[in-house]
């Protein structure tokens, strides 16, 4: 019923305080902590970039043999568990970690956890609601992660820049530490609800189960994913579209640092496409019921490429500002339509393993963009030098 949507709403409003956290102050954390180790700006970048590769490549392999084993009887709730648990307590010790290295493996479980998280949390979607309403609820899921997680984060904010602005006596790196902490404990008490009342119904048989580990299962699903073409002609065009839209995101975030925009400035902007992707991400949920989820896909696509067009021109502060309005319009609406029509086309009993599969092609491309913004950072470094002491003209490798 709608309590369990609500419930299940709530762990987008859990992990999405990790994921802003991710991509604003974690890495000024890291660029003050190499900065302290006496770093090189361009050699810090660089390692920050790899360690976003390092995540990516440890989740794409992990992430579909973690969702076969989740296809068996009772076991969605537990290893969902596990990995909320372990994402929640790294993210609550990375503000502890003060050594630049352990600070990098620190944030890679956090960041596995988190990703393991989603693969199982996407494909609990078919467990919790009837197909006639699966595209209304993961688009509320999407717009209430968008709101709920700005909560967390405007008090991280407010501790940064307090301290930043010298109002505030404590130093900044234990301001962001007490931030950090803040985010680990809303991402693991937000989860609750939904991991104490979420029932698994689909799942493989028992003699599936134990003719088969989860490899053969995997290489099962992957044989059929190839084979059947509206799952594998989804699944390739998925690849390609969403990573446009993580590249706006992060082009976006580039853009406005070579404008100028102050630390505080640029993260208030960042504000302002989460709020505006809230109440988007509902009106294309309930666009849903009337039209055809591919359809609303494909006009989400076709917006999103004259946004790149825009973006070309782009000169002026307020001219990034409508670019990051324009990012929230359709940003959460397309996440969430492709969750649900995916959710739609493939077998309920199987959906750990495909949604294993579908976090690949979400990160298989954008693993490409972060290697490439690692290995050229020195150059990067260069021809930016103007912002070179600015710690978020990195921000965008990160996202």
């Amino acid at each position: 019923g709608s309590e369990m949507c609500i419930r299940d709403s709530l762990y987008d409003v859990a992990n999405s305080a990790f994921v802003l956290l991710a991509t604003t102050l974690i890495p000024i954390f890291f660029n003050m902590v190499a900065g302290h180790a006496g770093l090189p700006s361009d050699k810090y970048l660089a390692y920050w970039g790899y360690t976003q590769s390092v995540a990516t490549i440890i989740s794409a392999f992990a992430g579909p043999v973690y969702g076969a084993f989740s296809d068996r009887k009772g076991m969605k709730k537990r290893l969902f568990l596990i990995t909320v648990a372990v994402g929640s307590i790294a993210s609550l010790f990375l503000g502890f970690a003060l050594q630049w290295l352990i600070f990098l493996v620190v944030f890679v479980i956090a960041r596995v956890a988190f990703n393991l998280s989603l693969v199982i949390y996407d494909s609990m979607l078919n467990d919790i609601t009837t197909e006639d309403r699966i595209d209304d609820i993961s688009s509320q899921g999407y717009a209430w992660g968008y709101i709920g997680s700005v909560i967390p984060f405007i008090v991280c904010l407010a501790l940064y820049v307090l301290s930043n602005q010298g109002i505030w006596a404590l130093p900044e790196q234990y301001a962001m530490a007490i931030g950090f902490a803040l985010t680990g404990l809303w991402w693991f008490f937000v989860s609750l609800p939904l991991i104490k009342v979420y029932k698994q119904t689909h799942y493989i048989s028992e003699e599936e189960a134990k003719q088969k580990n989860a490899f053969q299962e995997l290489g099962k699903s992957i044989k059929d994913a190839a084979t059947d073409r509206k799952v594998g002609l989804f699944l390739l065009s998925f690849f390609f579209y969403i990573d446009g839209v993580y590249t706006i995101i992060d082009m976006a975030t580039a853009y406005g640092t070579s404008l100028g925009l102050d630390t505080v400035g640029l993260l208030a902007a960042l504000l302002v496409t989460q709020l505006v992707a809230f109440p988007s991400a509902i009106i294309i949920g309930r666009l849903s019921r009337t039209h055809e989820a591919r359809n609303i896909i494909l006009v989400c696509i076709i917006a999103y490429f004259f946004i790149c067009l825009y973006g070309i021109q782009l000169d002026k502060l307020a001219e990034f500002w409508i670019l990051a309005v324009a990012v929230g319009m359709f940003q959460g609406g397309v996440q969430a339509l492709s969750r649900s029509y995916f959710t739609k086309i493939i077998p309920p009993e199987r959906s750990g393993e495909y949604f294993g599969l579908y976090d690949i092609c979400g990160k298989g491309a954008s693993f490409l963009g972060m290697l490439l913004g690692g290995t050229s950072s020195s150059s990067y470094n260069s021809s930016y030098d103007s912002n070179a002491s600015s710690p978020v003209s990195y921000t965008h490798l990160t996202l």
